[in-house]
């Protein structure tokens, strides 16, 4: 790897690692784990997110690097040679929070798209946030059907929340290119930055229209579907009542953090999709490739290594 590759696998990394920190310490955070309390959450505390998250980063290395020496590599092909490494980080995470589960979806999250900006580096393909969305949607084509919708024995709390209510979670919005993320989530982050907001009120914000938009799966599965509809009316409501910053927000949403810990409601993937806008809300909008752009890219490179 070229030295100007190391840098860039570097910050990625060390992206990745700060998404998850702000995710993190963003406080007061409904029903999650915060500088005010540990959320709905008895079996883990601040200091078990960052054992978590020191013992989780260097991986974002290895899928960076991943991404770059296995560039030619067809997209389909990526998401089965990848999970080895994701296994492997989990097992990092499992050992540094003594079996508690605090990152697996941000690990799948996170890693694809470290994965697939090593991609984008090694095809010379301009590492902007739809490039490296477009990317994951590709590595993921059909994975909810394959994984989610295919009968037979249920083993997961994502593939129960599926056959019953048809919501995809993590694996529909890796599909999908991080569609709530791109067409909601970064918009609002990006215009209340450019209003001239602080970066935690926008990211209060953000979680705010998460939590009113996105069905999280996290959510039906501790409290069903009234369980979900209650946090989305709730975040909702908040909505309206402050279409502009509110000096009595932070009150509002402390009030709503115990109203979510008295329904032992947690919304861990709005959590997760909070640390992708916030990853990809470093990287440049601009120079937008299609999936046929990159697909035909991706040919080109072979056909090249093919006749050399």
């Amino acid at each position: 790897m070229s030295h100007s590759n190391e840098k860039l696998a570097v910050r990625i990394r060390c992206n990745a690692e700060r998404a998850l920190l702000t995710e993190l310490f963003l406080t007061p955070k409904p029903g999650l784990v915060d500088r005010r309390n540990s959320g709905a959450h008895n079996d883990m505390t601040l200091q078990t997110f960052i054992r978590s998250i020191n013992a989780i980063s260097p991986w974002f290395l290895r899928f960076f690097e991943w991404g770059a020496s296995n560039a030619t590599i067809a997209p389909g092909e990526c998401l089965a040679l990848i999970r080895p490494i994701g296994f492997e980080c989990e097992t990092a995470m499992f050992a540094a929070t003594g079996g508690i589960n605090t990152h697996k979806g941000a690990i799948f999250a996170l890693g694809l798209l470290s994965v697939a900006a090593g991609r984008a580096e090694a095809l010379r393909i301009d590492i902007t946030r739809e490039n490296l969305c477009f990317m994951v949607a590709d590595f993921c084509h059909g994975i909810v059907g394959r994984e989610l919708g295919n009968a037979g024995r249920t083993r997961t709390a994502g593939e129960r929340v599926y056959r019953r209510y048809g919501l995809s979670g993590a694996r529909g919005e890796a599909e999908s290119g991080f569609a709530t993320v791109r067409r909601l989530a970064l918009p609002i982050y990006d215009d209340l930055l450019q209003q001239g907001d602080c970066e935690n009120h926008a990211l209060m914000r953000v979680l705010l229209e998460l939590l009113a938009f996105n069905a999280d799966t996290n959510l039906v599965s501790r409290g069903g579907v009234d369980g979900l509809t209650f946090v989305r009316d709730y975040a909702s409501n908040l909505l309206l009542q402050n279409p502009k910053p509110a000096s009595d927000l932070l009150d509002k949403l402390c009030l709503f953090d115990d109203a979510l810990i008295a329904r032992n409601l947690s919304p861990g993937g709005s959590a997760d999709l909070l640390a992708v806008t916030w990853f990809l809300a470093q990287l440049p909008a601009s120079k937008i490739w299609t999936l046929e752009c990159v697909d035909r890219h991706f040919c080109k490179k072979m056909n090249r290594i093919v006749n050399t």
